[in-house]
């Protein structure tokens, strides 16, 4: 940072959410080297807003300290790669401080302190209402951003961190077991709405291009803004039986509410309750897919799907996947038929690189997962597709990086279409499962064993 030109700087406050700065930062010249040796009295000389200054100087502060503190990293590392050249060389050494770095905010992290009339709810223990969800949900968000050193992406690992530091200190939050997964996507839509602005900052779009987005790609939710458009469309060839109805407004107001950056989850809820009746006739008369989702799109997010299971079968498929992935994983991995699999191969090559007790559960237990098909000598195709691209046309997973904590990622497959993004091998395995349920979709023959074996603990049959 000291070498940083005034321009570089500029760019630097924008990727922080502090645009509002960078014309007087130009003005004064501010290099680099400048910006960190301001104090306190030119910071307030510099910036009109209290907030604004706050978080520059403990973005400053952040910096000094991970300076001195990667310098001492740095100097122990380099004690240890003359005792171990092999390890600490290249692309391992990069890794080394990467995981460094995540376990040092791991291990840091604690609640923020918040407003009154929020410690007073909570206090209390009352669930609180949308308005003060979003209150919770905005602190939450400003709080990891400056344990984050201003940035405005944390990785799954970081979310997870947090919402469970949330619900660990205020239990009664996690609403009939599904607490987590609500909590989790509000925090993550949080920072959606957050970053919208920096969309097109240049350096954004050289980190978005840096992880596989191509310059000029439109952003996911356009994918979603196409479905709401062809949903206005066609709304003059919707059934007869919900033209002019009250259905008609529940549907439409699904629509726009699923467009929204912060949602409604209480009234989305009421709302699919009513609306049930006409999407369960809608797929027990084979209509297409595509045509059910223009009209209910919160089928593509995972609490809903789970939600949707639940009021069919009256099961908590995710509560059910963990409990599976838990007990039978260690058991999967012992057998002799998975030895010598790919997937067990990369698996223990992971292993070697990691010694955190969750990490190696998690790696485990994704493991277990992908190779059920193996297990039960199904065809692995028609249940994961794992670095490769999809081609199976019934429900199927797209896996790519298993193995790696923070580049790992899941989603839901159907008719080669992508459904649903999702956190982690649970929460795809139990989507999998809810998929074929919640969608009346047959189960192919190559991979009924497995799914079989899955129902079966899901649905309390027998004890496999």
């Amino acid at each position: 940072m000291e070498s940083w030109s005034v321009e570089q700087v500029c760019n630097w406050l924008k990727q922080r959410n502090l645009g509002e700065l960078v014309p007087k930062f130009r003005e004064e010249e501010v290099s680099g080297a400048a910006l960190l040796a301001l104090n306190d009295r030119m910071v307030q000389q510099l910036v009109k807003k209290i907030g604004h200054q706050a978080v520059l100087m403990d973005l400053i502060k952040k910096y000094h300290q991970q300076k001195s503190g990667l310098e001492s990293l740095t100097y122990c590392c380099e004690a240890a790669s003359q005792k171990f050249p092999e390890v600490f060389s290249g692309k391992n050494l990069k890794s080394f401080f990467a995981r460094h770095k995540t376990l040092q905010w791991t291990s840091s992290y604690a609640l923020p302190d918040f407003p009154y009339d929020v410690k007073c709810i909570l206090a209390e223990k009352k669930c609180p209402d949308h308005s003060m969800r979003i209150r919770i949900i905005e602190f939450l968000q400003a709080d990891m951003t400056k344990y984050l050193e201003g940035s405005l992406y944390p990785n799954s690992q970081q979310y997870n961190i947090v919402v469970n530091a949330l619900l660990q200190a205020y239990p009664f939050l996690d609403e009939d077991g599904n607490g987590f997964l609500l909590w989790k996507r509000a925090l993550k839509d949080r920072f959606k709405y957050v970053r919208r602005p920096i969309e097109d900052d240049e350096q954004v779009l050289r980190n978005k291009c840096k992880f596989g987005h191509r310059r000029g790609q439109r952003r996911k939710s356009s994918f979603a803004e196409n479905k709401l458009a062809d949903v206005h469309g066609q709304v003059e060839e919707e059934p007869a039986h919900l033209k002019g109805s009250a259905m008609d407004l529940h549907i439409k107001w699904l629509n726009q509410e699923y467009m929204k950056t912060q949602r409604n989850w209480e009234e989305v809820d009421n709302r699919m309750n009513v609306t049930i009746e006409i999407r369960r006739k809608m797929i027990s008369d084979k209509a297409p897919l595509k045509d059910i989702l223009r009209l209910f799109p919160f089928l593509r997010c995972p609490y809903q799907l789970f939600r949707e299971f639940q009021l069919l079968t009256h099961m908590d498929i995710y509560k059910k996947t963990v409990e599976i992935l838990e007990i039978y994983s260690e058991n999967i991995l012992s057998l002799y038929v998975v030895r010598n699999n790919p997937i067990n191969i990369m698996l223990q090559e992971n292993l070697k690189q990691h010694t955190e007790e969750d990490v190696l559960k998690y790696m485990k237990m994704t493991a277990a997962c992908l190779l059920l098909p193996t297990v039960f000598g199904d065809d692995s195709s028609l249940f994961a597709a794992v670095n490769e691209e999809v081609k199976a046309v019934t429900p199927v997973l797209e896996v790519k990086n298993p193995f790696n904590v923070n580049s790992c990622e899941f989603a839901l497959y159907i008719e080669r279409e992508e459904l649903a993004q999702l956190d982690d091998c649970t929460m795809a395995l139990a989507a999998l499962v809810a998929a074929f349920h919640v969608f009346d979709i047959p189960c192919p023959k190559g991979i009924h064993r497995t799914l079989n074996f899955l129902e079966s603990l899901v649905f309390e049959v027998r004890n496999p």
